[in-house]
Protein backbone atom coordinates (compact mmCIF):
# COMPACT_ATOMS: atom_id res chain seq x y z
CA UNK A 1 0.00 0.00 0.00
CA UNK A 2 1.40 3.58 -0.81
CA UNK A 3 2.16 5.59 1.96
CA UNK A 4 3.79 9.39 2.17
CA UNK A 5 5.72 10.51 4.86
CA UNK A 6 5.31 14.10 5.84
CA UNK A 7 7.65 15.90 8.57
CA UNK A 8 6.50 18.66 10.34
CA UNK A 9 9.48 21.55 10.65
CA UNK A 10 8.18 24.14 12.51
CA UNK A 11 5.09 25.04 14.56
CA UNK A 12 5.68 28.54 14.62
CA UNK A 13 8.50 31.52 13.77
CA UNK A 14 11.31 30.80 16.13
CA UNK A 15 10.98 27.57 16.67
CA UNK A 16 13.98 25.05 16.88
CA UNK A 17 16.15 24.88 13.64
CA UNK A 18 17.97 22.04 14.79
CA UNK A 19 15.00 19.51 15.56
CA UNK A 20 14.03 20.81 11.75
CA UNK A 21 17.41 19.87 10.66
CA UNK A 22 17.53 16.36 12.15
CA UNK A 23 14.35 15.52 10.78
CA UNK A 24 15.36 16.32 7.14
CA UNK A 25 18.79 14.12 7.62
CA UNK A 26 17.21 11.20 9.10
CA UNK A 27 13.43 11.04 8.90
CA UNK A 28 13.12 9.70 5.16
CA UNK A 29 10.85 12.33 4.47
CA UNK A 30 8.87 12.49 1.35
CA UNK A 31 7.61 16.08 1.99
CA UNK A 32 8.46 18.96 5.11
CA UNK A 33 6.13 21.29 5.91
CA UNK A 34 6.71 24.99 8.13
CA UNK A 35 3.97 26.23 9.64
CA UNK A 36 5.62 30.12 10.70
CA UNK A 37 2.81 31.92 11.17
CA UNK A 38 0.17 33.26 13.81
CA UNK A 39 -2.71 35.64 14.26
CA UNK A 40 -1.06 38.79 14.57
CA UNK A 41 1.92 37.61 12.45
CA UNK A 42 0.56 39.21 8.91
CA UNK A 43 -0.17 42.67 10.45
CA UNK A 44 3.32 42.98 12.08
CA UNK A 45 4.40 41.82 8.75
CA UNK A 46 2.47 44.04 7.19
CA UNK A 47 4.14 46.72 8.69
CA UNK A 48 7.41 45.92 8.00
CA UNK A 49 6.60 45.35 3.95
CA UNK A 50 5.56 49.15 4.20
CA UNK A 51 8.21 50.16 5.60
CA UNK A 52 10.24 48.20 2.93
CA UNK A 53 8.74 46.43 -0.09
CA UNK A 54 11.51 43.97 0.10
CA UNK A 55 10.32 42.66 3.95
CA UNK A 56 7.16 40.85 4.89
CA UNK A 57 8.17 37.16 4.73
CA UNK A 58 9.31 35.23 7.73
CA UNK A 59 13.21 36.45 8.40
CA UNK A 60 13.40 32.88 9.62
CA UNK A 61 12.97 31.50 6.08
CA UNK A 62 16.71 32.54 4.91
CA UNK A 63 18.44 30.84 7.76
CA UNK A 64 16.36 28.05 7.76
CA UNK A 65 16.37 27.33 3.49
CA UNK A 66 20.15 27.74 4.35
CA UNK A 67 20.30 24.88 6.20
CA UNK A 68 17.93 22.67 4.64
CA UNK A 69 18.57 22.52 1.41
CA UNK A 70 21.48 20.79 1.25
CA UNK A 71 20.00 18.15 3.05
CA UNK A 72 16.74 18.24 1.55
CA UNK A 73 17.62 18.56 -2.74
CA UNK A 74 19.90 15.81 -2.11
CA UNK A 75 17.53 13.48 -0.69
CA UNK A 76 14.45 14.19 -2.72
CA UNK A 77 12.80 15.99 0.36
CA UNK A 78 10.02 18.60 -1.00
CA UNK A 79 9.09 21.26 1.35
CA UNK A 80 5.95 23.28 2.06
CA UNK A 81 6.35 26.80 4.24
CA UNK A 82 4.05 29.64 4.88
CA UNK A 83 6.91 31.53 5.74
CA UNK A 84 5.99 34.06 2.99
CA UNK A 85 4.16 35.56 5.53
CA UNK A 86 2.32 39.09 3.18
CA UNK A 87 5.32 38.71 0.51
CA UNK A 88 6.13 35.73 -1.07
CA UNK A 89 7.49 37.48 -3.37
CA UNK A 90 10.22 38.31 -1.89
CA UNK A 91 10.34 35.34 0.35
CA UNK A 92 10.62 33.62 -3.09
CA UNK A 93 13.94 36.08 -4.50
CA UNK A 94 15.42 35.37 -0.60
CA UNK A 95 15.35 31.53 -1.34
CA UNK A 96 16.33 31.64 -4.97
CA UNK A 97 19.23 33.58 -3.69
CA UNK A 98 20.00 31.17 -1.37
CA UNK A 99 19.85 27.95 -3.54
CA UNK A 100 22.41 29.92 -5.82
CA UNK A 101 24.85 30.57 -3.10
CA UNK A 102 24.47 26.96 -2.06
CA UNK A 103 25.24 25.86 -5.49
CA UNK A 104 22.69 23.54 -5.86
CA UNK A 105 21.41 23.15 -9.24
CA UNK A 106 17.86 22.94 -10.87
CA UNK A 107 15.50 23.45 -7.79
CA UNK A 108 11.99 24.10 -8.64
CA UNK A 109 10.53 27.39 -6.37
CA UNK A 110 6.84 28.12 -6.52
CA UNK A 111 5.15 31.46 -4.84
CA UNK A 112 1.79 31.17 -4.12
CA UNK A 113 -0.15 35.07 -3.79
CA UNK A 114 -4.54 35.58 -3.55
CA UNK A 115 -4.70 35.38 -0.14
CA UNK A 116 -3.72 39.11 0.82
CA UNK A 117 -7.15 41.23 0.37
CA UNK A 118 -6.08 44.38 2.03
CA UNK A 119 -6.22 46.51 -1.03
CA UNK A 120 -9.05 44.73 -2.14
CA UNK A 121 -11.56 45.12 1.07
CA UNK A 122 -13.56 48.17 -0.72
CA UNK A 123 -13.80 46.16 -4.03
CA UNK A 124 -14.99 42.88 -1.76
CA UNK A 125 -17.25 45.96 0.38
CA UNK A 126 -18.87 46.66 -2.84
CA UNK A 127 -19.18 43.14 -3.91
CA UNK A 128 -21.34 43.18 -1.05
CA UNK A 129 -19.47 41.45 1.39
CA UNK A 130 -20.71 42.08 5.18
CA UNK A 131 -17.41 41.44 7.00
CA UNK A 132 -19.25 40.53 10.32
CA UNK A 133 -16.96 40.20 13.36
CA UNK A 134 -16.96 36.53 14.52
CA UNK A 135 -16.80 37.08 17.65
CA UNK A 136 -19.00 39.73 18.37
CA UNK A 137 -21.12 39.80 15.68
CA UNK A 138 -20.64 43.07 14.99
CA UNK A 139 -21.79 44.68 11.49
CA UNK A 140 -19.99 47.96 12.00
CA UNK A 141 -17.08 47.60 9.77
CA UNK A 142 -17.13 51.13 9.10
CA UNK A 143 -15.90 51.85 12.67
CA UNK A 144 -12.54 50.69 11.60
CA UNK A 145 -12.82 50.52 7.91
CA UNK A 146 -10.10 53.35 8.27
CA UNK A 147 -7.70 51.74 10.55
CA UNK A 148 -6.98 48.32 8.69
CA UNK A 149 -3.42 47.44 8.23
CA UNK A 150 -3.99 44.18 6.71
CA UNK A 151 -6.22 41.50 5.68
CA UNK A 152 -5.44 38.02 4.79
CA UNK A 153 -7.48 34.86 3.81
CA UNK A 154 -6.94 31.55 5.09
CA UNK A 155 -6.38 29.49 1.92
CA UNK A 156 -6.05 26.31 1.37
CA UNK A 157 -4.37 23.43 -0.36
CA UNK A 158 -5.31 24.24 -4.22
CA UNK A 159 -2.68 25.94 -5.12
CA UNK A 160 -0.02 23.80 -3.26
CA UNK A 161 -1.14 20.26 -5.22
CA UNK A 162 -1.16 22.50 -8.03
CA UNK A 163 2.61 23.93 -7.64
CA UNK A 164 3.65 20.12 -6.46
CA UNK A 165 1.92 19.15 -9.88
CA UNK A 166 3.98 21.57 -11.64
CA UNK A 167 7.36 19.52 -10.19
CA UNK A 168 8.17 22.24 -7.45
CA UNK A 169 9.90 21.43 -4.61
CA UNK A 170 10.21 24.36 -2.65
CA UNK A 171 6.62 25.70 -2.15
CA UNK A 172 6.04 29.32 -0.55
CA UNK A 173 2.60 30.73 0.67
CA UNK A 174 0.98 33.35 2.94
CA UNK A 175 -1.61 33.02 4.63
CA UNK A 176 -1.70 29.04 4.07
CA UNK A 177 -3.48 27.71 6.53
CA UNK A 178 -1.41 25.14 9.09
CA UNK A 179 -3.25 22.32 7.98
CA UNK A 180 -2.78 22.82 4.54
CA UNK A 181 0.59 22.09 4.40
CA UNK A 182 -0.06 18.87 5.24
CA UNK A 183 -3.21 18.32 3.14
CA UNK A 184 -2.14 19.63 0.26
CA UNK A 185 0.92 16.98 -0.62
CA UNK A 186 -1.08 14.14 0.62
CA UNK A 187 -3.84 15.70 -1.85
CA UNK A 188 -1.34 15.66 -4.88
CA UNK A 189 -0.11 11.78 -3.68
CA UNK A 190 -3.43 10.25 -3.43
CA UNK A 191 -6.03 12.31 -5.58
CA UNK A 192 -7.88 13.51 -1.94
CA UNK A 193 -8.71 16.96 -3.79
CA UNK A 194 -12.06 18.71 -3.63
CA UNK A 195 -13.18 17.15 -6.92
CA UNK A 196 -12.72 13.52 -5.86
CA UNK A 197 -15.12 14.15 -3.11
CA UNK A 198 -13.84 12.01 -1.20
CA UNK A 199 -14.72 13.89 2.36
CA UNK A 200 -14.00 11.47 4.63
CA UNK A 201 -10.35 11.25 2.99
CA UNK A 202 -9.70 14.86 3.08
CA UNK A 203 -10.67 14.82 6.74
CA UNK A 204 -8.23 12.32 7.71
CA UNK A 205 -5.58 14.51 6.03
CA UNK A 206 -7.36 17.51 8.08
CA UNK A 207 -7.13 15.41 11.48
CA UNK A 208 -2.79 14.35 10.56
CA UNK A 209 -2.25 17.64 9.64
CA UNK A 210 -3.84 18.75 12.40
CA UNK A 211 -2.10 16.78 15.03
CA UNK A 212 1.46 17.33 13.18
CA UNK A 213 1.30 20.91 12.44
CA UNK A 214 2.71 22.22 15.73
CA UNK A 215 5.53 20.35 15.07
CA UNK A 216 6.71 19.58 18.82
CA UNK A 217 3.60 19.75 20.93
CA UNK A 218 2.93 16.63 19.87
CA UNK A 219 6.24 15.50 20.76
CA UNK A 220 5.31 16.20 24.48
CA UNK A 221 5.69 19.89 24.62
CA UNK A 222 2.93 21.82 25.96
CA UNK A 223 2.10 18.75 27.86
CA UNK A 224 0.52 17.61 31.03
CA UNK A 225 2.88 14.60 30.48
CA UNK A 226 5.86 16.80 30.88
CA UNK A 227 7.31 15.00 33.75
CA UNK A 228 7.89 11.94 31.96
CA UNK A 229 9.15 13.44 28.70
CA UNK A 230 13.20 13.19 28.03
CA UNK A 231 15.14 15.46 26.87
CA UNK A 232 12.78 18.64 25.88
CA UNK A 233 15.62 20.23 25.07
CA UNK A 234 16.46 17.85 22.07
CA UNK A 235 12.91 17.53 21.14
CA UNK A 236 11.95 15.51 18.21
CA UNK A 237 9.42 16.75 15.51
CA UNK A 238 6.50 14.74 14.29
CA UNK A 239 6.89 12.31 11.43
CA UNK A 240 3.39 10.99 10.06
CA UNK A 241 3.28 8.55 7.65
CA UNK A 242 0.42 8.72 6.15
CA UNK A 243 -1.37 5.38 4.27
CA UNK A 244 -3.19 5.38 0.84
CA UNK A 245 -6.24 4.14 3.29
CA UNK A 246 -6.24 7.17 5.29
CA UNK A 247 -5.01 5.77 8.40
CA UNK A 248 -1.36 6.99 9.64
CA UNK A 249 1.34 6.82 12.56
CA UNK A 250 2.65 9.07 14.09
CA UNK A 251 6.53 8.83 15.07
CA UNK A 252 9.55 11.02 15.47
CA UNK A 253 13.82 10.02 14.47
CA UNK A 254 14.83 7.38 17.00
CA UNK A 255 16.97 9.00 19.78
CA UNK A 256 15.72 12.23 19.65
CA UNK A 257 14.30 13.63 23.21
CA UNK A 258 9.78 14.44 23.50
CA UNK A 259 7.52 11.60 23.89
CA UNK A 260 4.66 10.77 21.67
CA UNK A 261 1.96 8.32 23.11
CA UNK A 262 -1.85 8.24 23.06
CA UNK A 263 -1.90 11.10 25.14
CA UNK A 264 0.59 13.89 23.63
CA UNK A 265 -1.71 12.97 20.84
CA UNK A 266 -5.16 13.56 22.63
CA UNK A 267 -3.95 16.67 23.53
CA UNK A 268 -3.31 17.71 20.20
CA UNK A 269 -6.48 16.55 18.98
CA UNK A 270 -7.76 19.06 21.48
CA UNK A 271 -5.66 21.46 21.50
CA UNK A 272 -7.35 25.07 19.93
CA UNK A 273 -10.63 22.93 18.68
CA UNK A 274 -13.87 24.51 19.81
CA UNK A 275 -16.05 21.94 18.51
CA UNK A 276 -14.09 18.72 17.92
CA UNK A 277 -17.52 17.53 16.20
CA UNK A 278 -17.09 20.25 13.46
CA UNK A 279 -13.32 20.70 12.65
CA UNK A 280 -13.62 23.67 9.82
CA UNK A 281 -10.64 24.09 7.50
CA UNK A 282 -10.50 25.61 3.94
CA UNK A 283 -9.69 22.13 2.40
CA UNK A 284 -12.98 20.12 4.34
CA UNK A 285 -14.57 19.78 7.99
CA UNK A 286 -13.48 17.04 10.06
CA UNK A 287 -14.94 15.24 13.01
CA UNK A 288 -12.28 14.64 15.61
CA UNK A 289 -14.57 12.57 17.71
CA UNK A 290 -14.00 9.63 15.48
CA UNK A 291 -10.39 9.00 15.47
CA UNK A 292 -8.99 5.99 16.90
CA UNK A 293 -5.56 6.40 18.67
CA UNK A 294 -3.70 3.89 19.69
CA UNK A 295 0.22 3.30 20.67
CA UNK A 296 1.79 0.60 18.48
CA UNK A 297 5.38 0.87 19.81
CA UNK A 298 7.67 3.04 21.59
CA UNK A 299 6.76 6.80 20.33
CA UNK A 300 4.75 5.42 17.82
CA UNK A 301 0.91 6.12 17.84
CA UNK A 302 -1.39 5.25 15.29
CA UNK A 303 -4.68 7.11 14.11
CA UNK A 304 -7.61 5.19 12.10
CA UNK A 305 -11.26 6.10 12.10
CA UNK A 306 -11.00 9.82 10.86
CA UNK A 307 -13.80 11.35 8.80
CA UNK A 308 -15.18 14.57 7.62
CA UNK A 309 -17.30 16.75 5.80
CA UNK A 310 -17.49 18.88 2.78
CA UNK A 311 -15.74 21.85 2.82
CA UNK A 312 -17.11 25.50 3.82
CA UNK A 313 -18.36 27.89 0.82
CA UNK A 314 -16.53 30.51 2.90
CA UNK A 315 -13.19 31.56 3.94
CA UNK A 316 -12.29 33.16 7.15
CA UNK A 317 -10.19 35.94 6.64
CA UNK A 318 -8.15 38.22 9.47
CA UNK A 319 -8.14 41.73 9.00
CA UNK A 320 -6.14 44.03 11.64
CA UNK A 321 -6.50 47.59 12.36
CA UNK A 322 -4.62 49.71 14.77
CA UNK A 323 -6.75 50.26 17.83
CA UNK A 324 -4.46 52.47 20.46
CA UNK A 325 -1.54 52.38 22.21
CA UNK A 326 -0.15 50.40 25.41
CA UNK A 327 2.48 51.62 27.81
CA UNK A 328 3.94 49.25 30.14
CA UNK A 329 6.87 49.04 32.85
CA UNK A 330 7.22 46.69 35.89
CA UNK A 331 7.98 47.57 39.42
CA UNK A 332 10.13 45.45 41.86
CA UNK A 333 9.30 45.67 45.52
CA UNK A 334 11.61 43.63 48.05
CA UNK A 335 10.62 42.21 51.40
CA UNK A 336 9.48 43.24 54.34
CA UNK A 337 5.52 44.58 53.88
CA UNK A 338 5.37 43.43 50.46
CA UNK A 339 2.05 43.25 49.52
CA UNK A 340 1.13 46.66 51.28
CA UNK A 341 3.67 48.08 48.86
CA UNK A 342 2.82 46.60 46.22
CA UNK A 343 -1.24 48.33 46.98
CA UNK A 344 0.76 51.67 47.55
CA UNK A 345 2.37 51.35 43.97
CA UNK A 346 -1.16 50.67 42.44
CA UNK A 347 -2.20 53.34 44.31
CA UNK A 348 0.91 55.40 43.39
CA UNK A 349 0.42 55.47 39.89
CA UNK A 350 -3.36 55.64 39.77
CA UNK A 351 -3.10 59.16 41.83
CA UNK A 352 -0.59 60.20 39.54
CA UNK A 353 -2.60 59.65 36.11
CA UNK A 354 -5.25 61.40 37.73
CA UNK A 355 -2.55 64.25 38.08
CA UNK A 356 -1.48 64.54 34.48
CA UNK A 357 -4.84 64.17 33.35
CA UNK A 358 -4.35 61.19 31.42
CA UNK A 359 -7.46 58.20 31.46
CA UNK A 360 -6.67 54.97 29.98
CA UNK A 361 -9.07 53.21 28.40
CA UNK A 362 -7.86 50.40 30.34
CA UNK A 363 -5.53 49.60 32.78
CA UNK A 364 -3.76 46.86 34.38
CA UNK A 365 -2.13 45.77 37.44
CA UNK A 366 -1.04 42.10 37.91
CA UNK A 367 1.38 40.71 40.96
CA UNK A 368 3.66 38.72 39.25
CA UNK A 369 4.52 35.60 41.73
CA UNK A 370 1.12 35.96 43.19
CA UNK A 371 -2.15 37.16 41.05
CA UNK A 372 -0.29 37.66 37.31
CA UNK A 373 -2.29 34.57 36.01
CA UNK A 374 -5.44 33.75 38.03
CA UNK A 375 -6.20 37.93 38.96
CA UNK A 376 -8.84 38.27 41.47
CA UNK A 377 -9.78 34.56 41.63
CA UNK A 378 -6.12 33.80 43.67
CA UNK A 379 -6.59 34.62 46.91
CA UNK A 380 -3.63 36.85 48.38
CA UNK A 381 -1.48 34.89 50.60
CA UNK A 382 -1.66 35.62 54.26
CA UNK A 383 2.02 36.11 54.74
CA UNK A 384 4.51 38.05 52.54
CA UNK A 385 6.37 37.18 49.62
CA UNK A 386 9.89 37.88 49.61
CA UNK A 387 9.55 39.99 46.35
CA UNK A 388 6.43 40.95 44.56
CA UNK A 389 6.80 42.36 40.90
CA UNK A 390 4.10 44.98 39.54
CA UNK A 391 3.69 44.91 36.10
CA UNK A 392 1.49 47.59 35.02
CA UNK A 393 -0.26 47.96 31.35
CA UNK A 394 -2.30 50.91 30.42
CA UNK A 395 -3.96 51.11 27.05
CA UNK A 396 -5.01 55.10 25.44
CA UNK A 397 -5.46 56.15 22.37
CA UNK A 398 -2.40 57.79 21.34
CA UNK A 399 1.91 57.67 21.17
CA UNK A 400 1.77 60.76 23.48
CA UNK A 401 -0.02 59.29 26.04
CA UNK A 402 1.67 55.93 26.47
CA UNK A 403 4.93 57.59 26.23
CA UNK A 404 3.81 59.80 29.28
CA UNK A 405 2.74 56.44 31.42
CA UNK A 406 6.18 54.68 30.85
CA UNK A 407 7.88 57.84 32.71
CA UNK A 408 5.22 57.90 35.37
CA UNK A 409 6.04 54.16 36.23
CA UNK A 410 9.78 55.03 37.01
CA UNK A 411 8.47 57.77 39.83
CA UNK A 412 7.26 55.43 42.48
CA UNK A 413 11.05 54.17 42.80
CA UNK A 414 11.87 57.40 43.84
CA UNK A 415 8.59 58.25 45.92
CA UNK A 416 8.29 55.27 47.39
CA UNK A 417 9.55 52.80 49.49
CA UNK A 418 13.17 52.35 50.16
CA UNK A 419 14.51 49.66 48.26
CA UNK A 420 11.93 49.54 45.60
CA UNK A 421 13.42 49.37 41.64
CA UNK A 422 12.16 49.35 37.84
CA UNK A 423 12.30 46.80 35.97
CA UNK A 424 13.08 46.77 32.10
CA UNK A 425 11.53 49.33 30.56
CA UNK A 426 9.66 48.33 27.49
CA UNK A 427 8.87 50.80 24.57
CA UNK A 428 5.04 51.87 23.73
CA UNK A 429 3.83 49.49 21.30
CA UNK A 430 0.45 50.14 18.72
CA UNK A 431 -1.76 47.61 19.37
CA UNK A 432 -3.08 45.87 16.02
CA UNK A 433 -6.63 44.21 16.95
CA UNK A 434 -8.43 41.49 15.21
CA UNK A 435 -11.94 41.47 13.06
CA UNK A 436 -11.90 37.85 12.36
CA UNK A 437 -14.96 37.75 9.18
CA UNK A 438 -15.84 35.46 6.14
CA UNK A 439 -15.16 35.61 2.64
CA UNK A 440 -17.10 33.51 -0.12
CA UNK A 441 -14.41 31.60 -1.04
CA UNK A 442 -14.89 32.32 -4.96
CA UNK A 443 -13.86 35.85 -4.54
CA UNK A 444 -10.70 34.65 -3.24
CA UNK A 445 -8.80 33.33 -6.48
CA UNK A 446 -5.20 32.45 -5.84
CA UNK A 447 -2.34 32.27 -8.45
CA UNK A 448 0.92 29.96 -8.31
CA UNK A 449 4.46 31.28 -10.08
CA UNK A 450 6.92 28.30 -11.06
CA UNK A 451 10.97 29.02 -11.38
CA UNK A 452 13.57 26.49 -12.01
CA UNK A 453 15.83 27.90 -10.25
CA UNK A 454 20.01 26.98 -11.14
CA UNK A 455 23.06 26.88 -9.89
CA UNK A 456 25.64 30.36 -10.61
CA UNK A 457 27.64 29.63 -13.66
CA UNK A 458 31.51 29.91 -13.19
CA UNK A 459 33.60 31.25 -15.25
CA UNK A 460 37.81 30.18 -14.90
Amino acid sequence: MKTVRLGAGSGYWGDMIESATTLARHGELDYLGFDFLAELTMSLLQGAKRRDPHKGYIPDVVPWMRQLLPITHPNGTRMVLNGGGVNSVAAGEAVAAEIRRADLDSVRLATIAGDDLTDRIGDLRAAGVPFVNLDTGSSDFDGIADRVVSAHAYIGSEAIVEALELGAEVVIGGRLADSSLYVGPLAHEFGWTPESGRWDAIGAAVTIAHVIECAGICCGGMSSQWKHVPEPWNIGFPIAEVREDTSAIISKVAGTGGLINQWTIKEHLLYETHDPADYRMPDGIADLTTVRVEEVGPDRVELTGMTGRERPDQLKVQIGYTDGWIAEGRVLIPWPDTLEKAERCEEFILKRLDIIGIKPREIRFDRVGVNALGGSLIPLPSSDPEEIEVRVAARVETRAEADAIRRELTHFTTAGPVGTAFGAQMKAREVIALWPTLVPRDLVPTSVAVEEVTRRVHIA
